[in-house]
């Protein structure tokens, strides 16, 4: 199925954090808002893809820092079918709901495939703990990730995923660099017994 699609994306963000890729305290507040027109067997239809992010950095002590992160996005204006795959909502993966695979969270097909959704609602609190270990440059971070993924524009949270995990930090000049490893609490058809993640900077 073939979709011609024009969008005028938009995005604001304010950051108070004292670091891009490890910080230790503040917060970051963004919103990304895209008027949408999609175009597929000779429909024409009109949608509004929205998406707000909040997050947050506490120092608890020298060697601890608290940080959790929301993210809620909504698609009104269009049912799921007049929107092209691409532009649909997702969570899973590195960056969002650890334990699971990229994109794997939400509706699926009858091949159980994600075929993504117009709702979305994440969140995540991690600690990241420095240890006095590798000349102090190897952390430990424990998180709890959740999810949710509908096909109304308002979310819904009857097919809630979770989660948990632990993480390691390795400090260099250029960032931390990230290896994750997380277990889904309630994984459906298709989702695999673990996750791992490989990365340059904080999950968030």
């Amino acid at each position: 199925q073939t979709y011609f699609i024009g969008a005028i994306p938009l995005y604001a963000q304010f950051d108070t954090s004292d670091n891009l890729l490890n910080p230790t305290k503040g917060y970051r507040l963004s919103a990304h808002l895209s008027p949408e027109t999609s175009r597929t067997n000779s429909v024409q239809s009109f949608y509004l893809r929205g998406q707000g992010d909040a997050s947050y950095y506490m120092s608890a002590g020298k060697t601890v820092v608290l940080a959790s992160r929301v993210r809620v996005a909504s698609i009104p204006g269009a049912p799921l079918a007049a929107i092209a795959p691409s532009r649909r909502l997702y969570a899973g993966g590195a960056d969002s709901v650890r334990g699971y695979g990229y994109q794997a969270i939400g509706p699926r097909d009858n091949l159980c495939d994600p075929t993504g959704g117009r709702s979305l609602v994440e969140a995540s609190v991690e600690a990241r703990i420095q240890t006095p270990w590798l000349g102090g440059a190897l952390g430990i971070v424990p998180f709890v990730d959740a999810g949710t993924v509908g096909n109304d524009p308002t979310p819904s949270f009857n097919q809630s995923k979770i989660g948990v995990g632990v993480g390691v930090r390795y400090l260099t000049a250029f960032g931390p660099v990230r290896i994750d490893v997380g277990v889904p609490l309630n994984p459906g058809p298709g989702d695999g017994p673990v996750g791992v993640y490989v990365g340059l900077g904080q999950a968030f």
